[in-house]
């Protein structure tokens, strides 16, 4: 016997606004790489919700959770409108006096942008909880988040609809692993999280990160993975190496203090693990300087005085 399929979110608004085809009078909405075409002539209900909207009364969707927009792309898609016009409706719902978005806050900054009084809207009942599924939708599955604006938007997910990751999975259409994998970023200091929303770290780098046992340890590898441009899979190896390391020290008999203190400040200065090594009573041994890849061997060598990195 098939097994029933799971219906989710992604055709949310398809419910909200009735598709209809074959009409040469339509309007169309492009949501989730899906386009749906409206027959405003033909449908009284939808033909009743087609309006011009005035800018200044339509609001946000306060469950929006997108942060960061590109300035850029708006003044590309504010340039189209001031020519074209606005060729798709945003969809907004009746809120307060006013209008609340639904969908197509883009379009919506971009048409203030542009100097636009009005806006074509359909306009539609909406609850809080569809608005909100919506916004998360919209946002996940068309535009391009940042790994800890997905990882928020996840997080107040669940919090709100009181749900676990594997309900949640369930209702987004999205695999578990993935709703877990951006949650957990979420532990990581501020710093971290900042480089991520930044571009600086991606997301591989951060859940390598991860797999250190603090949050000081976690900062010194992300500065260092930042200095030395260090792959994610160098990264990797520095978490594996330090954790094994880590895990025979129980066993190994410890260093003196004054070697310890000698090897933390040389560690810092440069940025990179240092071994000090002794032997004939200390007054023999080698000191090995760590490095992962050619950026930071360059990048050791110009901190001690260098000017040129020698192949190695």
């Amino acid at each position: 016997m098939p097994k029933e399929k799971i219906k989710h979110l992604g055709r949310g608004l398809e419910a909200l606004i009735s598709p209809i085809t074959s009409s040469p009078d339509r309007v169309a909405e492009s949501v989730l790489g899906e386009t749906f075409s409206y027959n405003i002539s033909d449908d009284k209900k939808l033909h009743d919700s087609y309006m011009d909207v005035s800018i200044d009364v339509i609001s946000p969707n306060p469950y929006q959770v997108r942060s960061v927009w590109d300035e850029k792309e708006l003044a590309n898609l504010a340039d189209s409108i001031k020519s074209n016009g606005v060729i798709q409706p945003i969809i907004v719902r009746p809120n307060d006096g006013g209008y609340q978005i639904i969908a197509g806050e883009r379009r919506f900054r971009a048409a203030k942008m542009a100097s636009m009084e009005t806006i074509p809207a359909l306009v539609r009942k909406a609850s809080d909880e569809q608005l909100l599924e919506l916004a998360l939708v919209e946002n996940i599955h068309r535009s391009n988040l940042n790994p800890i604006e997905r990882a928020k938007a996840y997080q107040n997910y669940l919090k709100t609809f009181s749900i676990t990751q594997a309900q949640a999975s369930q209702r987004l259409g999205e695999d578990r692993s993935v709703i877990a994998n951006h949650i957990r970023l979420l532990e990581l200091p501020d710093e971290i999280k900042q480089m991520l929303v930044d571009g600086q770290l991606s997301m591989g780098h951060a859940r390598a990160i991860l797999g250190l046992a603090n949050n000081e340890l976690q900062r010194k590898l992300a500065n260092r993975a930042l200095a030395g441009r260090l792959s994610v899979r160098e990264v990797e190896r520095l978490v594996r190496r330090y954790t094994s390391s880590s895990s025979r020290s129980t066993v190994v008999v410890s260093k003196p203090a004054h070697i310890v203190d000698l090897e933390n400040k040389l560690s810092n200065q440069l940025g990179t693990k240092v071994h000090i090594e002794t032997r004939k009573n200390g007054q023999r041994g080698n000191i090995v300087i760590e490095f992962y890849s050619l950026d930071e061997f360059d990048r050791i060598t110009e901190t001690i005085g260098l000017t040129t990195a020698q192949e190695v």
